[in-house]
């Protein structure tokens, strides 16, 4: 009996960053600025113990809302820009409608205080009680009075979306077998089931926030990294170099 011998496929090449650089990549922070405080110290230690390279430190958005120090995490992250250059920021959904209603939208105001934004006002100073007696309206104003400009504008100018070697790092994630020039804002910030329960190649390994698992959701084709922090008191971040991937945690 003849049998036919299957030919093996060659094993894929492991997604590399590339040898010239490190890279930190942190999940949704959402205004727990003691978590980003305590993950940064666990970066630089990890850092130090490897050889040098240039570092670079990803934000992938979602920094303010629902944790109590919404405003002060938006002031530490505009130092850490004055700082360095390495130092990347990605606009999630939370930014997206904080800016708009901290602009004078009360269409978007009336979201922002439905997904957590009541704690980020109260950071700004409006105590909780007040905010939640006020008007879409009164609030949009308030927020238009009261919002450093340097913060709104600061948030404004996140990128969408960075690629390093075989990665790309993104907020919410790509549409499914679209190029990533024609990739909308909406979806970059928004997307879910489309995205999670694709299991093709996206042409890079996706490193992503925005859905939260209770532990880091590692697949072929992405990796989410949002483990709850405003709840859970895990903040998590990836640690990249060359063809190594591992995770630090609060």
């Amino acid at each position: 009996m003849l049998k036919f011998l299957r030919r093996r496929e060659a094993p894929r090449p492991l997604p590399s960053l590339g040898e010239d650089r490190r890279v930190y990549a942190v999940g949704d922070i959402h205004g727990r600025l003691d978590l980003f405080d305590q993950l940064l110290e666990l970066i630089e230690r990890d850092d130090a113990r490897r050889h040098p390279l240039p570092c670079h430190l990803i934000l992938l958005g979602d920094l303010v809302d629902r944790g109590p120090h919404s405003a002060q995490m938006v002031e530490r992250a505009m130092a850490l820009q004055d700082v360095t250059e390495k130092v990347h920021f990605i606009k999630g959904n939370h930014e997206e409608v904080f800016v708009s209603a901290a602009r004078g939208s009360s269409q978007y105001a009336g979201y922002c205080r439905r997904i957590g934004g009541v704690q980020t006002l109260a950071s700004y100073g409006l105590d909780v009680g007040s905010s939640e007696r006020m008007t879409d309206e009164d609030v949009a104003s308030w927020m238009l009075n009261h919002v450093p400009r340097s913060h709104v504008d600061f948030l404004d100018r996140f990128e969408d979306m960075l690629t390093m070697g075989d990665y790309l790092f993104v907020h919410a994630g790509i549409r499914p077998g679209l190029p990533l020039q024609a990739q909308t804002a909406a979806d970059l910030h928004w997307i879910r089931s489309e995205f999670l329960n694709h299991r093709g190649d996206h042409g890079y390994v996706v490193v992503h926030g925005h859905s939260i698992r209770a532990k880091v959701d590692e697949k072929p084709n992405r990796i989410g990294i949002d483990t709850g922090a405003w709840s859970s008191g895990k903040l998590t971040a990836i640690g990249l170099q060359g063809t190594e991937r591992w995770f630090l945690q609060t």
